[in-house]
C-alpha cells in the first residue's frame, strides 16, 4: 500500500502518545482516523485537536480488554468510514509492580496481559477479517524492545525491573510473527507489522498507575510510591546518564514509511540497544548464561550494592 491518500486508520490508545502521533501522521497522508481509547476527556481532546488540523477524525470509546468493545470500534469504523485499511494495536500499560517477580500481585498480571497481549488478540480477531474480505490492509502492533529483544533487568528506580510489562511484548512480537506467517499462508495482501518506537519516550505509560480500573485493583499494599516520568528523568541525571526522548513524530514516520515499503520490523536507525540482539543470539548459539541483560540506561544488570529501601 503505497497511497495512503482516502485510506482509513483505527489506532487503538490514541488518546495520546504514540497513539495520537500515528493519528496526526495518517491524517497528513490524507487518510482518514479513527482514534480509539479507553479515557473518554483525552480522546476528545486528541480527535478535536486532529480535527482542527482538518483532519477528518473520529474518537471511539473502546477498552480493548473486552471483545465486544473492540467488535463495536470496528463496526463503527465500517459504518463512519465504509472500509478499514490500517490497524495499529497501539494500546498499552506500563509497568505498575514492584519487587522481584514472585512478588508481583496478581492483578498487575491481569492486567497488563489483558491490555497489552489480549487487546492486540482482540484487535486481530476483530478486524482482520475485514480486511481479508478486502483483500489488503495492514496491522501494525506495537511492541518494545524491552521484552520484544530481551527484558530490562534493573528498573528505573534501582530495583528489579517488572517482569509483567516485558513478558507481554515477548509475547506481542511472537502473535505478530505468527499473525505474518498465518496472513501468508493464504497468499493476502494483507501484511502484518512490528513496530518497535525506540528510546525513551514522553509518554502516558511510565504513569499507567493513574488510569488504573477498579477491577484490576492491587490486592496488596506498596511499599513504595508509584513513580512518575518525573522521577524516573531525576534518577537517570542523578546517575549521569542525560536523558534525550524519541520524538513521537519520528515514530509515526517509521509506521508510514513501513507500510509503503511492506516493512515487517518497523525500527529506527541502528543504536546501541541493538546489540543486546546480537549478544542473546550468541548466548543462545554457546548455550550459556544470558549475560546480554542490561539495566535500563543499557549497562550490566549484574548484581549491585541495594538502593535505600530496595532490602527485603
Amino acid at each position: 500500500m503505497t497511497d495512503l491518500q482516502g485510506k482509513v486508520a483505527v489506532v487503538t490508545g490514541g488518546a495520546g502518545g504514540i497513539g495520537q502521533a500515528m493519528g496526526r501522521r495518517f491524517g497528513r497522508e490524507g487518510m482518514r482516523v479513527v482514534l480509539a481509547d479507553v479515557l473518554a476527556e483525552p480522546l476528545d481532546r486528541a480527535t478535536r485537536a486532529l480535527s482542527d488540523e482538518g483532519i477528518e477524525a473520529v474518537g471511539v470509546i473502546t477498552d480493548v480488554t473486552d471483545y465486544a468493545s473492540v467488535e463495536s470500534l470496528a463496526k463503527e469504523a465500517l459504518t463512519r468510514f465504509g472500509a478499514v485499511d490500517v490497524l495499529c494495536n497501539n494500546a498499552g500499560t506500563g509497568g505498575v509492580s514492584e519487587g522481584y517477580m514472585w512478588e508481583h500481585d496478581l492483578a498487575d498480571w491481569r492486567w497488563g496481559i489483558d491490555v497489552n497481549v489480549m487487546g492486540v488478540i482482540h484487535g486481530i480477531k476483530a478486524f482482520v477479517p475485514i480486511l481479508l474480505e478486502q483483500g489488503e490492509g495492514n496491522v501494525i502492533n506495537t511492541c518494545s524492545g524491552n521484552g520484544g529483544f530481551a527484558p530490562i533487568a534493573r528498573g528505573a528506580m534501582g530495583g528489579p525491573a517488572t517482569a509483567v510489562y516485558p513478558m507481554t511484548k515477548a509475547a506481542v512480537l511472537c502473535l505478530t510473527e505468527s499473525l505474518y506467517t498465518h496472513l501468508e499462508m493464504t497468499g493476502t495482501r494483507v501484511r502484518a507489522h512490528v513496530l518497535f518506537p525506540g528510546g525513551f519516550l514522553n509518554t502516558g505509560i511510565w504513569e499507567s498507575w493513574r488510569h488504573r480500573p477498579e477491577r484490576y485493583a492491587a490486592s496488596q499494599e506498596r511499599r513504595t510510591p508509584a513513580h512518575t516520568l518525573a522521577d524516573v528523568v531525576a534518577r537517570f541525571e542523578a546517575a549521569g546518564a542525560r536523558v534525550e526522548f524519541t520524538p513521537l513524530e519520528s515514530v509515526a514516520e517509521q509506521v508510514v514509511d513501513g507500510i509503503r515499503a511492506d516493512r515487517f520490523w518497523m525500527m529506527g536507525p541502528p543504536t546501541p540497544a541493538d546489540g543486546v540482539v546480537s549478544r542473546k543470539a550468541a548466548s543462545i548459539l554457546a548455550r550459556g548464561a544470558p549475560d546480554y541483560l542490561v539495566d535500563v540506561l543499557g549497562r550490566s544488570a549484574e548484581r549491585e550494592p541495594e538502593s535505600e529501601g530496595e532490602s527485603r
